[in-house]
């Protein structure tokens, strides 16, 4: 493992500047100049910075607060509506420290020390009939949110209460789901057992193929997003406005939806509980989410030079 040497403008993805000479450990030959690190929170079981708990451990607790302190700033992705990922951003003081927050797939990116909203994409609206037919044609719940609210025809849906559960969001019951929904929308999703969704998801895919992103991020969740929602990419809209390229970029990640960004950034880092793929795409394997990954990772490649 080489070391880079005399790096002065380290953002971390979190970073910001740093007046002081600096090393970083890396993982492959080229030059590698990391300047910002993206922790994703993977939908359902996360994976990534929380545990299996759903809790950020207290050595990652510590660990990120320390690399913020020392001037750099987070971002975290997430599938997770914005409202799932505010508690965590509040734990780890992001507004304090000038941090970003990439929700419903990244399809929103937020500054997160002044709630500016940077970017959005959204489902068109002739799409949702077609949504909501195919849900209850297969005896399934679609839903979709409202600030702190899940919306639902369904709200006893056993999977509907998994994912208020999972994002600490109230579930609010609706008579008629097209004509009481907010629009335009970031995000629907199609819950239910999951042989049968393998079905919806196909059907759906075919019928909508170049309007919008149809996908499993668990075998009971069908995310339905707007076409060409991507963590790479809305990661690359963030690193342009922030004058940082690709190389300088170090990726976190355990599923499917984080396998754009692991491939795309300069460093790339799968959790030991991360899908195959994604860790044969990853520059670094951490110890698995229960084994505080993040922390490790960050230390190994980051916070031994301050």
């Amino acid at each position: 493992i080489e070391h880079i040497r005399a790096l002065y403008h380290i953002h971390l993805f979190f970073g910001i500047l740093f007046p002081n000479r600096i090393q970083l450990r890396r993982c492959h030959a080229d030059n590698l100049h990391v300047k910002i690190i993206v922790c994703f929170l993977r939908c359902d079981l996360d994976g990534t910075l929380t545990n299996s708990k759903k809790e950020i451990s207290p050595r990652n607790l510590r660990t990120l607060l320390r690399l913020q302190q020392s001037g750099v700033r987070l971002v975290l992705a997430s599938g997770r509506p914005t409202y799932g990922i505010v508690p965590l951003a509040e734990q780890l003081q992001m507004k304090e420290n000038n941090g970003y927050i990439l929700s419903y797939n990244s399809g929103e990116i937020i500054d997160w020390s002044t709630g500016e909203l940077l970017y959005k994409n959204l489902l068109p609206d002739d799409v949702l009939p077609i949504l909501y037919q195919t849900a209850t044609d297969n005896r399934q719940t679609i839903l979709t949110y409202d600030n702190e609210c899940i919306l639902t025809e369904n709200p006893n849906d056993p999977y509907v209460q998994k994912e208020a559960f999972l994002n600490k969001m109230q579930v609010r019951r609706v008579e008629n789901f097209l004509q009481e929904i907010p629009l335009p929308l970031p995000k629907c999703l199609i819950v239910g057992e999951p042989e049968q969704l393998m079905k919806t998801e196909a059907e759906l895919s075919l019928r909508l193929q170049r309007q919008i992103s149809v996908y499993r991020s668990e075998p009971y969740f069908l995310e339905l997003v707007p076409l060409g929602i991507d963590k790479a990419r809305s990661i690359a809209v963030l690193s342009e406005k922030l004058g940082i390229t690709r190389e300088e970029v170090a990726a976190m990640g355990d599923g499917y939806n984080d396998l754009s960004m692991i491939k795309y950034a300069g460093l790339g880092i799968a959790m030991n509980n991360a899908q195959e793929p994604v860790k044969a795409a990853a520059n670094y394997i951490a110890p698995s989410n229960d084994e505080d990954g993040v922390a490790i990772a960050v230390e190994r490649y980051f916070l031994h030079a301050f």
